[in-house]
């Protein structure tokens, strides 16, 4: 196949209605035909990244393996594809716009007037044909954030509008909306619908497939209707109902005929059949568990679960190779103290100490990591809970008092946890960590190596701080073992202690790689060691 072919996602009536799964579930359908897909996301906030948003915001910031700080969708998409995204997976507003600012600087527009439309606008279509021409994909999936009708999407779909005159058969609009059902009368209404799709069309755009998001079957009267006021084919009014699980809905869009339509629409060869041999094996063993587990997960943004959300996922594809479900109790790191700690967290099988920046809720997270260390409770610390671990160790092991990270106590007697040479002259928050893909060796006596069976990994990461390698030897001697090591830095990476069930902390973040098909290995032998009696 020559030419790439350009799908965009768009979405109307309400915001979160899952432009990201949809995108996901149609990328895993055209790849399991037998087609490279990636996925892409179009933010229209004016945040170079998300990298500086409060979680409660955006949810979690997703890294990739180039160090690009992204939008949490693009879990979605290798989770589902198992396929790595990267920078140009995801772009902001704000980084269209310091891009063009960047060249008006330096001249490049010849003192023409900057403006949205072509400026901003060709700016938009390069990001988007970048990965058509540059990483040669069959098919570019890209869903644009927001709600159609939103100020600030308008030069997106502007952009969407250009492209599908300049691609001809070559590109294709879904929207997603949304049918509500009122109880009142008993009916699903579709007249959201057609305003979303009419202010669509004021802008340029037809859909040629409509996904519409319902929490009760639709009949066919009401798919006829769709199709006639929003001109569109009636095949192509697909049905998207509530499901028990996300990923359930590839196997739903394959029944409603999503990627065929889809297919023949772009003259892509419909005739071979997609391949869901592993996706079914995996949902059949996650619908069937044969046991339950309940595992703490200790962090400080927990009112908002997708602030974990590679965290969350993580436990379901672990718990599905371990035929068991994972039922996460979300605890609040700001509400254990010594008074409370030992009765809120009994019940538990395993403890997970999350993820973090800032001295907020730290003294739980400690009390958390003192708890499964002296009840020999399975656990994991991830980034700042790894530092967690190794100041709790420090101070209630070691017994240096006032241990801490420089993070949280610039003036700690003893800085366990200390900021990276490189990070000292550093002002700007925004892109500035230790980002992305780091190699790690692993001691091969350790439960690190035995959950991935090498000794070579390599792991995303996200932050400024680290392992203090002066306290070393006095930790080793304790029994906290440095069992992962970066091999040009020499800086730590994982710790384990001796003697105990299963304790395993990662200065990386395991979870931003777990897929269906490829399940992280510490996630799922974390899940195994709180199985066992």
């Amino acid at each position: 196949m020559s030419t790439t072919k350009y799908i965009f996602v768009t979405g109307g009536v309400t915001s979160s209605l899952g432009k990201g799964i949809i995108a996901s579930s149609l990328a895993k359908l055209l790849q399991a035909r037998g087609y490279s897909v990636t996925n892409q996301k179009l933010d229209p906030y004016l945040n170079v990244d998300p990298g500086t948003l409060n979680p409660y915001e955006h949810g979690e910031c997703f890294v990739t393996d180039d160090g690009a700080e992204t939008d949490l969708d693009l879990g979605h998409y290798e989770r589902f594809t198992n396929a790595p995204t990267s920078q140009a997976n995801n772009v902001t507003t704000g980084r269209i716009y310091r891009n063009v600012i960047n060249k008006e600087r330096k001249g490049d527009f010849l003192g023409k007037t900057v403006q949205i439309i072509p400026h901003i606008t060709d700016e938009i279509k390069r990001n988007i044909k970048l990965l058509g021409t540059k990483h040669k994909y069959d098919v570019v999936i890209t869903e644009i954030g927001g709600t159609v009708g939103d100020i600030e999407s308008l030069p997106y779909i502007e952009a969407v509008r250009q492209l599908k005159w300049e691609l001809g058969h070559d590109a294709l609009v879904i929207h997603l909306t949304l049918v509500p059902y009122l109880a009142a009368s008993g009916e699903l209404k579709t007249k959201p619908t057609q305003h979303s799709v009419k202010s669509l069309l004021e802008t340029g755009v037809q859909p040629e497939v409509l996904v519409l998001r319902t929490e009760h079957e639709l009949t066919a009267d009401v798919r006829r209707k769709v199709a006639l006021f929003c001109n569109v084919d009636p095949k192509a009014v697909v049905q998207s109902i509530d499901v028990s699980t996300i990923y359930e809905v590839p196997l739903k869009m394959r029944e409603e005929k999503l990627d065929q339509t889809v297919c023949e629409k772009l003259g892509l060869d419909p005739k071979k059949e997609p391949k869901l041999k592993e996706w079914t094996k995996f949902l059949t063993r996650l619908q069937n568990p044969k046991s339950e587990v309940k595992i703490g997960l200790v962090g400080k943004y927990v009112e908002l679960h997708d602030a974990y959300k590679s965290i969350a996922e993580s436990f379901v594809h672990a718990g599905s190779v371990n035929e068991c479900k994972v039922k996460i109790q979300w605890i609040h790191s700001e509400k254990l103290n010594d008074a409370n700690y030992q009765e809120e967290l009994k019940d538990l099988k395993g403890i997970l100490v999350a993820p973090g920046f800032g001295h907020r809720g730290l003294e739980g997270k400690i009390l958390a990591v003192k708890y499964a260390r002296e009840n020999n409770i399975p656990f994991m610390g991830i980034c700042l809970g790894m530092q967690v671990a190794v100041i709790e160790f420090a101070r209630n092991v070691l017994k240096l008092e006032e241990a801490d990270s420089l993070e949280m106590n610039p003036k700690t007697p003893h800085p366990v946890i200390n900021l990276m040479e490189e990070q000292k002259n550093v002002t700007e928050k925004g892109g500035t960590m230790r980002l992305g893909a780091y190699d790690c060796i692993l001691k091969e006596d350790s439960k690190a190596f035995a959950a991935y069976k090498q000794k070579e990994i390599s792991e995303r990461h996200r932050h400024r701080y680290e392992f203090n390698n002066e306290y070393l030897e006095q930790f080793e001697a304790a029994g906290m073992k440095a069992v992962g090591m970066n091999p040009d830095t020499g800086l730590v990476e994982a710790v384990e202690l001796d003697g105990h069930k299963w304790f395993v902390g990662v200065q990386f973040h395991p979870e931003y790689k777990s897929t269906v098909i490829k399940p992280q290995p510490l996630f799922v032998e974390f899940v195994k060691a709180t199985m066992e009696k």
